[in-house]
C-alpha cells in the first residue's frame, strides 16, 4: 500500500495535502482554570496529561496554526475523526461548522475564515449522557460499575486539515465481485472534470476507466488478476482516482460474503466465524491506545489465539483499527455504541439513524466487516423493566441499515430481543455447559430458548434464519481483587462466572468451543472477551494486555478455537 494511505487518518479516502493538529491545545473544562491537554486524547485519560475521572458537561479546546505554504490557493477543509459528544468549531471567532454524535467524523471548509500568518481554532464541547444520546459502555453513575466503564469526553480521534482543488472527488464506494473478478466503482464529486481511475496489485495496473464526470458516475472494472480476499490473507488492490487537479488514494478487497441456508460463505465457501468481543478500550488512553501499533497488536493476539475475527462491540472503532483489519484478513462485526438509547420510544430514533448513516458510509468499503450489528440487547430502560422497547426503533433501524447497505448481512439487534426482520438469528448465553448445551440441543430444533430473545406479544419468533451465538463465555479467572480508584465503583473483579485455577478454565473453554464448534446450525461464536476492562476482568488477557495463562494454556485454547467446525466440512 502506498505511503499516503498507510499514513492518513481516513486510509479509504486518502489526499497527500494534510497537516496534523494533534500534539498540545489549551483545554478549559468545567469553569476550571485553563490547563493543556494532548489531542487526541479525552480528558479523562492519563495520555491527555489531565486524566480526570469526574463528569464533564462542557470543555473548550483552544490553540494556533499557520497554514503550510504547500496548502494555499486550494479549499482547505478542517476534519475531525471524532469529539464526544456535541461540537461546536469556531476558527478565528467565528463559527466554522458543528456536529452531534461521539463516534464518527466531521469536517468543514474553512478556506474564508482563514487569515495569513496564525490562525485560532477553537472547539466547544458538551458531553451528554442524560438524554441518552448513544454512549455504548460509558458510565452514567460517577464511577464505573459492572459492564460501564471510564467515560470518554472531547476529542478522541485525530484532527488535521487537508487541502483539496475547487472542484474535487467528495466519495467513491467499491463493489467487488469475487466471482466475476470485477469491481464496480461509484465515485461522487461537487463538480465537473476528466476522470481518471487506476487499480493496481502489487504495483501492476489491472483495471483502467477514464470518462467525464459531472457529480456522479457508475462504471465496472474486470480485473486483469484474480487475488481474493480471505481470512489470514488480506489481499488488498490499491486504487488510484484523478479528477481534475485532485487526486484520491484508497482500496478494496475482492471478497464476497453472504449466508446460504445456515452457513456464513466466503468467497462461495463455508467459514465459521471464530470472533473474539473486542471493545477497543485501553488502560493510558481509555478510547485510544498510545499509538496505532496496538491495533495490530489487539488483533495478532486474537489470531495467536485461533480467532478469525472480532465482534467490534459498543463502540465505532478508529479507521486505523480497521484498516489493520482488512490488512489481515481479519473479519469484523461491525457495531454502534447502542447503549444509553431510550428503546422504548421513537424520540432518540432520529438521532441514532443520523448517527449510524454516517457510520456505514464511513466503514462501507472496508472488506473485513462481514456483518453489520447496529443494536445491541434492545430489552427497554434497564434501571425500569415498566418500560419495554418500542419494536418500530428495531425495525426501522434494520430497514435503514438494508437501504444503506443491500450487500452485506445485518443482525437487526445483537442478543435479542430481534424485530420483525434479520439476516441472523443470533443469542448470547453466559450460562454454564449443561444449560448451554441444552439451549443450543434446542436451537438446533429451531425450538429457541435463549433469554430475552423475542418479545412476547410482538409477534416475532424464528423463522429459520442463520444462527450464531455472538455472546458466551465471560468466565473470570483467578478472583482477584483490584484497587479501588476515583474511576472504578466495585473493588472485586468480576465476570458472569468464574474459574479459580488455570486447569479448571482452560478444560472448560476447550470442552465449550468443541461443543460449539459441533452444530451444523451455527454459523459462528463470539467469546467474551480478549481483555480484561477497569472491573470487568474476564478477559483472555488483562487490561495491559498480558496473557492470563501459561504458554500450554493458551495453546489449548487456541488449538480447541482451530478444531473443524461442522459447518466446514
Amino acid at each position: 500500500m502506498n505511503q499516503i494511505t498507510e499514513k492518513h487518518p481516513q486510509p479509504q479516502f486518502a489526499r497527500e495535502k494534510i497537516f496534523f493538529l494533534n500534539g498540545e491545545w489549551d483545554i478549559v473544562f468545567n469553569g476550571r482554570e485553563k490547563q493543556k491537554i494532548r489531542v487526541p486524547y479525552c480528558v479523562e485519560s492519563e495520555l491527555s496529561g489531565v486524566g480526570y475521572k469526574g463528569f464533564i458537561h462542557s470543555c473548550r479546546y483552544s490553540r494556533t496554526f499557520v497554514l503550510p505554504e504547500q496548502m494555499r490557493g486550494d479549499r482547505v477543509f478542517l476534519c475531525f475523526g471524532a469529539v464526544s459528544n456535541v461540537a461546536n468549531v469556531f476558527v478565528n471567532g467565528k463559527q466554522a461548522g458543528g456536529h452531534r454524535g461521539a463516534y464518527t467524523p466531521f469536517r468543514m471548509d474553512v478556506t474564508d475564515l482563514l487569515q495569513e500568518g496564525e490562525n485560532h481554532v477553537e472547539v466547544d464541547v458538551r458531553n451528554d449522557l442524560t438524554d441518552r444520546n448513544p454512549t455504548g459502555k460509558q458510565s452514567a453513575k460517577e464511577n464505573s460499575f459492572g459492564c460501564f466503564y471510564t467515560r470518554c469526553t472531547g476529542i478522541w480521534q485525530s484532527v488535521w486539515l487537508e487541502s483539496v482543488p475547487e472542484t474535487h472527488l467528495t466519495a467513491v464506494r467499491f463493489y467487488p465481485s469475487a466471482k466475476q473478478g470485477s469491481v464496480k466503482i461509484e465515485v461522487r464529486s461537487n463538480g465537473c472534470a476528466d476522470l481518471q481511475a487506476e487499480v493496481l496489485f502489487g504495483g501492476k495496473i489491472v483495471g483502467t476507466y477514464a470518462a467525464k464526470l459531472n457529480h456522479a458516475a457508475s462504471f465496472t472494472l474486470p480485473l486483469k488478476e484474480k487475488h481474493l480476499w480471505e481470512v489470514g490473507k488480506g489481499d488488498l488492490y490499491e486504487v488510484v482516482l484523478r479528477f481534475g487537479q485532485d487526486t484520491v488514494y484508497s482500496y478494496f478487497g475482492l471478497r464476497d460474503a453472504e449466508y446460504r441456508g445456515l452457513d456464513f460463505l466466503l468467497n462461495g465457501k463455508s467459514v465459521f466465524q471464530r470472533l473474539v468481543l473486542d471493545q477497543g478500550y485501553y488502560p493510558e488512553g481509555v478510547y485510544t491506545p498510545a499509538s496505532e501499533g496496538e491495533f495490530a497488536a489487539d488483533i495478532q493476539r486474537a489470531v495467536e489465539l485461533g480467532f478469525n475475527g472480532a465482534r467490534l462491540h459498543q463502540k465505532l472503532f478508529d479507521p486505523r483499527y480497521l484498516y489493520e483489519c482488512d490488512k489481515r484478513g481479519f473479519l469484523v462485526w461491525g457495531e454502534y455504541a447502542s447503549w444509553g438509547v431510550n428503546y422504548f420510544t421513537l424520540d432518540s430514533f432520529g438521532q441514532f439513524v443520523g448517527e449510524w448513516r454516517e457510520a456505514v458510509e464511513r466503514d462501507f468499503n472496508h472488506p473485513c466487516i462481514v456483518t453489520w450489528c447496529p443494536l445491541n440487547e434492545t430489552w427497554g430502560e434497564l434501571d425500569d423493566d415498566s418500560k419495554q422497547r418500542d419494536v418500530r426503533f428495531v425495525d426501522g433501524i434494520y430497514a435503514v441499515t438494508k437501504a444503506l447497505d443491500p450487500t452485506r448481512p445485518c443482525v437487526d439487534v445483537s442478543g435479542g430481543m430481534h424485530g420483525a426482520k434479520t439476516d441472523v438469528a443470533d443469542y448470547h448465553c453466559y450460562d454454564g455447559y449443561d444449560v448451554l448445551k441444552d439451549r443450543l440441543d434446542k436451537a438446533a430444533r429451531g425450538e429457541m430458548d435463549f433469554l430475552n430473545m423475542y418479545l412476547p406479544g410482538e409477534g416475532n419468533a424464528y423463522s429459520g434464519e442463520p444462527q450464531n451465538l455472538s455472546e458466551f463465555g465471560g468466565v473470570s479467572f483467578g478472583g482477584a481483587s483490584i484497587e479501588q480508584t476515583q474511576c472504578v465503583e466495585e473493588t472485586t473483579a468480576w465476570g458472569y462466572t468464574s474459574a479459580s485455577d488455570e486447569d479448571t478454565f482452560v478444560g472448560n473453554y476447550e470442552r465449550t468451543a468443541r461443543l460449539i464448534l459441533g452444530y451444523k446450525n451455527l454459523s459462528g461464536f463470539c467469546y467474551t472477551q480478549l481483555y480484561d476492562i477497569e472491573q470487568e476482568q474476564n478477559g483472555l488477557y488483562t487490561y495491559e494486555r498480558r496473557p492470563k495463562f501459561s504458554e500450554q494454556g493458551m495453546r489449548r485454547i487456541r488449538e480447541a478455537n482451530l478444531t473443524k467446525a461442522a459447518s466446514e466440512e
